[in-house]
């Protein structure tokens, strides 16, 4: 177990994606004091589309925009010893490096450059299938099969260790493939303190810490339900998390930034695209439902007494494969008789269209009830009328499916007009698909300047001669059995129908196929009454979603919050989702609109 005494690190993130804001590198370095400058810019849909930039510009592959936040701050970094980690690297991070390496010559700089892959399974995929991995899917248990012939990119997600060995040797800024979002902090983490790979605890707690920081913004106040309360939300900092030598950590911002930490900011964050209060990792399974949350001061969260499990002997494998090819037609439907309307597009469209519905490999169709009667203005009168194809077959979504709903365009409905349908030609999508791996089989390959050393990627040994201690499964069990013995019985008396957001805050998001949304209450009797009224029945009573889709229900009473996974929501993944919102985003503000009835003794 660990025992360091070092003090804490202070880890700093500047990227929660590819596209994030690209000064927060140099915000971080020259607003205050930090350690380590990490970042986050892969997502499963990321993968996607650089595999697309890196069809169109060999070499590519990688984010681009880390390259130019070195051209800022990596003058500052090495004065000042910050050490920078970031999984930019993509499917390219040999690419990276040498793109971050031009920068350094360029600036007449001699940084120790490193780069971590061995993530990238795409070329191996044949070999390992011989080898009798069927790589089934998660969720529906289907083997790959002969799809893995249409896989573009295949990355398991490798851990913090391949970065602990590259800090060791020296490297002053470290550039990895598909390292998962919190491992670009448990890395630096577990290099400064020492730690070894079954110090489960504190590694269990800097995966925390680097779930929290991963998003940026969203940590500061971004995406925040009570964002309102928020004094200054114009232009949030970024955050940074201290980790102690135990793997607890603090959560802040530089002074005179904007946004805000509280325990409020951090829970809705803690909440982001989990599943179970098992938040698996290569390094370690943290029990979220160990966490203790505390505001020690303005801007700052204590996070402590996280547990950990041994980490998994599988790795988890994100594919994504070419589905083929959408397009859709979108109508506006105005005034009276809505429905008839709805239906005569319908027939029209498709007497018009040489396929018809059966030709095509899905259709969705999508009638968007927005209009009102008695309408204030003409967009209050109008609800939407959608359909949508997909098809591997791109001559059957592509000019002849548009021009089908052209054509129609004066022989149709009254006031008849497109709200911004899909262009001519269809356009390409892509299909997300995650497995497991033997983590054994997946050594990470880490590079300093030139010289490759090998890393294995499988946990320490907790077989029957070397158990766990099960400290982690106690303490939560200890946890919740104390949340259950404190628990306060929820008011009766008079209640109000107000939107469940009046006292509820909700982060919701994806999760591959999936969707979870979690929701906090923010006082422990109103956790209460909500745990008691918010079944998965009322859910499906409240959302036609979760009616339509099984959906868990987890509870983590130590944080007062409850998290929904929606299985299927998403369908094939973000890539290929027909929803408006195809990365369920705003599925818990939806959940906070919903008007129920709320005894009066919780609220304002």
């Amino acid at each position: 177990m660990n025992t360091t005494t070092a003090p804490p690190i202070r880890i700093a993130n500047c990227s929660g994606f590819f596209g994030d804001r690209l000064s927060a590198a140099r915000e971080m370095v020259s607003g205050g004091p930090v350690d380590a400058l990490t970042g986050d810019w892969l997502a499963e849909l990321t993968m996607l589309i650089l595999s697309r930039i890196a069809a169109k510009r060999p070499g590519a592959g990688y984010a681009r925009t880390f390259v130019t936040q070195m051209e800022e701050v990596m003058g500052t970094c090495l004065d000042r010893g910050i050490k920078v980690v970031s999984n930019a690297g993509g499917l390219n991070p040999s690419g990276c490096a040498d793109a971050v390496a031009d920068v350094a010559d360029r600036l007449g700089l001699s940084p120790s450059i490193a780069y971590v892959d061995g993530d990238d399974l795409t070329d191996r995929l044949g070999e390992l299938i011989a080898a009798g991995n069927d790589f089934a899917h998660l969720d529906t248990g289907q083997p790959l099969g002969e799809l893995a012939d249409r896989i573009v990119t295949a990355n398991a997600y490798i851990g913090c260790w391949g970065i602990v060995e590259a800090l060791n040797q020296g490297a002053d800024i470290v550039v990895t493939g598909r390292a998962t979002d919190a491992a670009v902090v448990a890395g630096p983490a577990a290099w400064h303190h020492g730690w070894t790979r079954d110090d489960w605890d504190a590694l269990a707690g800097a995966i925390v810490a680097g779930h929290v920081i991963e998003c940026g913004g969203q940590a500061t106040g971004g995406n925040y339900s009570f964002f309102t309360e928020i004094a200054d939300m114009t232009y949030p900092g970024f955050p940074w998390a201290e980790v102690a030598a135990d793997g607890s950590s603090v959560i802040g911002k530089h002074a005179s930034t904007g946004g805000e930490v509280s325990v409020g900011t951090i829970t809705s964050q803690l909440l982001y695209e989990i599943q179970s209060e098992r938040y698996m990792n290569p390094d370690v399974v943290s029990r979220f439902d160990t966490i203790e949350l505390e505001q020690i001061g303005r801007d700052r969260v204590r996070i402590s007494g996280t547990r950990g499990e041994p980490a998994p002997p599988t790795l988890k494998v994100a594919m994504n494969y070419q589905g083929g090819f959408r397009n859709q037609i979108s109508i506006g439907l105005t005034g009276l008789d809505i429905e008839a309307k709805a239906e005569l597009i319908e027939r029209q469209f498709w007497h018009a269209c040489p396929y018809g519905p059966d030709d095509y490999e899905t259709v969705v169709r999508k009638f968007l009830p927005t209009h009102k009667a008695d309408p204030g203005t003409n967009e209050e009168a109008v609800a939407v009328y959608k359909i949508i194809v997909k098809d591997p077959d791109e001559r059957k979504v592509g000019r002849a499916f548009s021009n089908a709903g052209t054509e129609i365009g004066l022989c149709s409905i009254p006031g008849m007009f497109g709200t911004g349908g899909g262009p001519g030609a269809g356009q390409p999508f892509g299909v997300y698909w995650p497995a497991l791996v033997d983590a054994s089989l997946v050594p990470m390959q880490v590079v300093v300047d030139g010289r490759r050393t090998v890393i294995d990627s499988t946990p320490p040994d907790t077989g029957p001669d070397n158990p766990p201690d099960g400290a982690a499964a106690e303490a939560s069990s200890d946890r919740v059995e104390t949340a259950l013995a404190e628990r306060v019985e929820p008011p009766g008396g008079p209640t109000r129908a107000v939107p469940l957001g009046t006292l509820y805050g909700t982060r919701s998001g994806d999760k591959g196929p999936n969707a979870n949304l979690g929701i906090f209450a923010r006082s422990v009797e109103a956790f209460w009454w909500l745990s008691d009224f918010l079944t998965v029945e009322r859910l499906a009573d409240l959302m036609p979603e979760a009616a339509e889709h099984r959906v868990d229900r987890y509870d983590l009473p130590n944080i007062w919050s409850l998290n929904f996974i929606f299985h299927g929501l998403l369908e094939e993944g973000v890539a290929a989702s027909t929803r408006q919102d195809p990365q369920a985003k705003a599925l818990g503000e939806y959940l906070r609109a919903k008007i129920v009835d709320i005894p009066e003794a919780l609220l304002p």
